[in-house]
C-alpha cells in the first residue's frame, strides 16, 4: 500500500483579523501605531537579577570589603582554562577589593597533582595570595574549606565542584563564587 496524502482539517488552523478590518475601532488601531514610533526612540530597560538579602548583611554581618575568599584547587585550574586572572576577575565580579586566601591542604594538592598543574601552583603562590595554615590531620582540601567556612563564616568559597558547592550551600549564609560563561559569578547560600 502507498502512502496515503494527509489534507489539513477545515478550519484547524484560527484565523486571525487584519489591521484594516472594519471590526477592529479606530482607538485600537492608532495605540499600536503609536507603539511603533516609540519603539526605536525610547531606550530599552534592562532586567537587573535581585540580589538575596544576605547580600545586605541581613543574615550575616561578618562578611564585607575586602572580602576573603577561600580558593579550590580546581576553581585556580578551570580559571586557567577559562584564561582568567584571578585576583582581576574576583574584583570584577564583587566591585570591591578581594583577598585570595589558599590553605596548606590546597596546595599540598596542587603539589601532588605534579607538573600538569605547574601553572596552577605558580599562581597559587602569588604574593597577592593569602596563606591560611591548617592544623588538623590529612589533606583533604574540600573537609578543610567547609570547616574553615564553618567555624569563621567571614569567607566566599570560590569553587567548581559540585560535591563542595552542595556541602556549602548546607552552610547558611556563606556565598559561592564558580566560573559561568568566562566569568566569575556568586551565589549566595540561605
Amino acid at each position: 500500500m502507498g502512502k496515503q496524502k494527509k489534507q489539513k482539517k477545515f478550519a484547524a488552523m484560527k484565523r486571525m483579523i487584519s489591521l484594516k478590518d472594519q471590526r477592529i475601532k479606530e482607538q485600537d488601531r492608532a495605540k499600536t501605531q503609536k507603539k511603533k514610533k516609540e519603539g526605536p526612540s525610547v531606550i530599552k530597560e534592562k532586567e537587573v537579577a535581585k540580589y538575596p538579602s544576605c547580600m545586605f548583611f541581613q543574615y550575616n554581618t561578618q562578611l564585607g570589603p575586602p572580602y576573603y575568599i577561600l580558593v579550590d584547587t580546581n576553581f585556580i585550574n578551570f580559571s586557567i582554562k577559562a584564561k582568567l586572572d584571578v585576583v582581576q576577575s574576583m574584583m570584577d565580579c564583587l566591585y570591591a577589593k578581594c583577598v585570595p586566601c589558599i590553605t596548606d591542604c590546597v596546595m599540598a594538592e596542587l603539589e601532588k597533582l605534579g607538573m600538569k598543574f605547574r601553572v596552577a601552583l605558580r599562581i597559587a603562590k602569588d604574593p597577592r595570595f593569602d596563606r591560611l595554615p591548617c592544623s588538623h590531620k590529612g589533606t583533604y582540601a574540600d573537609d578543610c574549606l567547609v570547616q574553615r567556612v564553618m567555624q569563621h563564616k567571614c569567607y566566599i568559597v570560590a569553587t567548581v565542584d559540585r560535591d563542595l558547592k552542595r556541602r556549602i550551600r548546607k552552610i547558611p549564609g556563606v556565598p559561592i563564587m564558580y566560573i559561568s560563561n568566562h566569568r566569575y559569578v556568586q551565589s549566595w547560600s540561605l
